[in-house]
């Protein structure tokens, strides 16, 4: 099982800073939830730890090596990524952009192989999408789009899952759907996932892991129980909340107060 660690990163736009000498060491074959106020780094993280921004200091390690100086096919071999909003072309089926998936393992001397399409056929089977696999994204609902790219990110057939908040833009069905979908994948497949979340009470009942971030640094990391604190959501968000077990889950479950009280 790879594992993926940064250490000391700093990642920047332009000249501005974002991730400031940060040090993570992702837990293997868990689920981690990165989360924090908006603007605070969180998706520019995912984005270091997936390799798509350079370091501005430190580094990412992938299995021991630094990420940049591996192949863009090395990587996308070990490490998966379903970033913000993705897009496809107009009119392709779900099964065409799953295939996307296996192109890490093409080259001019290996085309399409029948490897290829098992693992094509094992990602639709997964997030039941077999009896929807020749329609058209964009007939879909928005749970069953997102759980194609998802089946497009298992295609590669990685350890190593990134997502940046894969509940954006649902409703509360199809976010449940989702989130149950990668919980499946942990458990039975033990695969190592990291997502940005904004709802807290999600992140508890779904992640091993929390990582707090704020201001471009880690504020608080760990089990739920010890990171969901009414003082470090009031340090983090800038809210005033109690805390309360989950009735279902038995995970902090945070309400937040108005600012009157």
């Amino acid at each position: 099982m790879p594992e993926l660690i940064a250490q000391n990163l700093s990642l920047a736009y332009e000249n501005t800073t974002i991730i400031q000498e940060l040090s993570l060491t992702v837990p293997i074959e868990k689920v981690t939830a990165l989360v924090g106020a908006n603007g605070c780094g969180k998706s520019t993280l995912l984005r270091g730890l997936a390799r798509l921004l350079k370091p501005s200091g430190g580094a990412v390690y992938l299995d021991g090596k630094s990420i940049i100086k591996r192949s863009t096919k090395s990587v996308a071999q070990q490490l998966g990524l379903l970033p913000q909003n993705p897009i496809a072309p107009e009119g392709l089926t779900v099964k065409d952009l799953v295939a996307q998936g296996r192109y890490p393992y093409q080259n001019w001397m290996q085309q399409w192989s029948v490897q290829d399409e098992r693992f094509v056929q094992q990602a639709l089977e997964m997030t039941d999408l077999i009896e929807l696999s020749d329609r058209p994204l964009d007939t879909l609902s928005g749970g069953q789009r997102q759980r194609a790219w998802i089946a497009m990110a298992l295609a590669q057939n990685t350890k190593i899952l990134l997502l940046d908040e894969p509940t954006t833009f649902l409703d509360l069905a199809h976010q449940m759907e989702v989130l149950d979908l990668l919980h499946e994948l942990n458990q039975q497949q033990g695969r190592t996932i990291v997502m940005v979340l904004h709802d807290l009470n999600q992140a508890c009942r779904y992640a091993d892991y929390l990582v707090a971030i704020k201001d471009g640094q880690i504020f608080a990391e760990g089990e739920p129980e010890t990171v969901i604190t009414a003082e470090i959501v009031q340090s983090v968000f800038n809210l005033k909340c109690r805390i309360y077990p989950d009735p279902i889950a038995g995970t902090p479950m945070c309400i937040p107060l108005s600012a009157k009280r």
